[in-house]
Order: C-alpha cells, then sequence, then structure tokens
C-alpha cells in the first residue's frame, strides 16, 4: 500500500511540476487614470520585457509562479505573480495607481492679535501621545504593510496569561502554524522583494539618468538592466540608505558586467 501510495505521489508531482513549468502567452491590460501606454511590463523570473500599447494592451511569455512587474514614471510599481488561476485564463486585467510626489507637510500657526490673554489662551500644546500617557505602545517607525504581515506571521512571542499544559503562558497558535507551513518564509521574500522594487524605482527616477548620461545605454535595455543589478548579491547592502553617489558608482560598476554578459553596445 505505501508503495502505491509513493507512487501516485511521483505521478502528481511530476505533472505538477510539468505544469508549472509550461509557458504560455499571458494576454494583458492595462487601466489606469493617466497614460496607459509605454508602460513597461517586465517578468523578473524569465527576464522578458515587453510594453503596452496605446489602448494599453501587451502579451507575454509567462508560466506558474512567474513574478510581473508593471513599471512607468507616472504609476507606482505594481506586481502580479502568475497564480493558477490567471495562468488558466490566459488573460488578465491590472489597475496602476498614479504616482503621487508627497510634499513635506507645512504647518500654518494662529495668528496672534497682540492680545496676551487671548493669545496665551490659544495657544495649543504638544499633543497628547500614549507614551505620555504612560501606555504602552510601538514607538519605532511605522512598518509597511509586508512588514506588518510578516510581523505577525512570525511572532512566536509568549504571553502571559494563557494556558499551555497548566504553564501560564500560551503561544500564539496562527505563527506557529505559518512557521509549519512556510508562510513565514513566504513573507519574507515578498518583503525582500518589495524592498529591491522600491529601490529600483528610486534608482530608475533618480540615478539612472545621470549614469546613462555618462555611459549610453539602449533604451530598451534599461529595465533589463536595472533588474540585473537587483538580481546581485550585493544590492541591497550597497544600495538600499546608500547615497546618490555610491549607488551612481554601484550601477556604473554593474553596468560593465552586464555589457560583458549581453554583449551590449553603448550608443
Amino acid at each position: 500500500m505505501k508503495q502505491i501510495l509513493y507512487i501516485l505521489f511521483l505521478i502528481c508531482s511530476f505533472t505538477s511540476h510539468q505544469l508549472v513549468g509550461q509557458t504560455i502567452i499571458l494576454h494583458g491590460k492595462v487601466l489606469t487614470t493617466q497614460d496607459a501606454e509605454n508602460v513597461h511590463v517586465i517578468n523578473k523570473t524569465s527576464k522578458k520585457n515587453t510594453i503596452t500599447n496605446s489602448s494599453g494592451l501587451f502579451n507575454i511569455e509567462v508560466k506558474r509562479q512567474d513574478t510581473l512587474i508593471f513599471s512607468s514614471l507616472q504609476h507606482e510599481l505594481q506586481m502580479l505573480i502568475i497564480d493558477r488561476e490567471t495562468y488558466n485564463k490566459g488573460a488578465v486585467v491590472i489597475t496602476l495607481l498614479e504616482h503621487v510626489n508627497k510634499l513635506d507637510e507645512v504647518t500654518v500657526g494662529k495668528i496672534l492679535t497682540g492680545n496676551m490673554n487671548s493669545d496665551v489662551a490659544n495657544v495649543e500644546g504638544e499633543p497628547m501621545t500614549s507614551k505620555k500617557a504612560g501606555i504602552p505602545s510601538y514607538q519605532g517607525k511605522p512598518l509597511i504593510q509586508t512588514q506588518r504581515h510578516l510581523k505577525d506571521a512570525g511572532d512566536l512571542n509568549p504571553k502571559l496569561g494563557g494556558s499551555l499544559g497548566g504553564l501560564g503562558a500560551s503561544i500564539r497558535l496562527i505563527p506557529v502554524i505559518n512557521a509549519i507551513s512556510g508562510r513565514t518564509k513566504e513573507m519574507k521574500t515578498y518583503v525582500r522583494l518589495e524592498e529591491k522594487e522600491a529601490l529600483i524605482y528610486h534608482l530608475k527616477t533618480h540615478v539612472s539618468a545621470s549614469v546613462f548620461a555618462d555611459y549610453p545605454l539602449d533604451e530598451d535595455y534599461v529595465m533589463e538592466f536595472l533588474y540585473f543589478a537587483s538580481e546581485q548579491p550585493d544590492f541591497l547592502e550597497r544600495c538600499k540608505n546608500k547615497t546618490t553617489v555610491d549607488q551612481y558608482e554601484y550601477l556604473k560598476e554593474k553596468l560593465h558586467v552586464y555589457y560583458s554578459n549581453k554583449n551590449v553596445t553603448t550608443n
């Protein structure tokens, strides 16, 4: 009986692997309040890319579990993982959000009247916070959505007042299940991927123009090069929270490697 089950398991695994590895042409449409033309669509897994036409339509080769990146100066970066449903349909519609440049907050003070009693009465003190009130709360830097999910997925800290075999403490059940199922590891991958995508967008909008002005690269290869650089083991270490000069030097260094690997000629 065990041998039969083992053979069935091997057959199912082989079939699943064949389905996952099969490539199809995905037909897609980008929806946006901005111009939908010339949005870069990059298959991060296969390194293939295309751009949308004037109607926001695109076609690109994909297989299951591939990651598509949608990139445009007018839009926020968007990521799509090709799941079973999308793969089976062979078509997808994705909505891109407009990229908004946030300005520094400006606080306008109240106009003084010259009447001391009135002005003093209108002076507002510092806002009351949970810390000032003595209420325990998180005081660190706000986490992005994926980081919050990761913290919730992997927080195994014991809590008092529960019951675990009469020991007077409890461990949250969800993180235990996540650790067993591998969801915590998956969330860590998503966090790292989001960090890379945000950094790629920053390099594209703030640094790449200077690099390509000194070391020209055909526009068709720009996004491919940036994703090539992001796949290097030292990408986050040498670019995250670094100066523009450091990031420039890194891209220049990797551009020479890219030239060599791709055999791309400069303009």
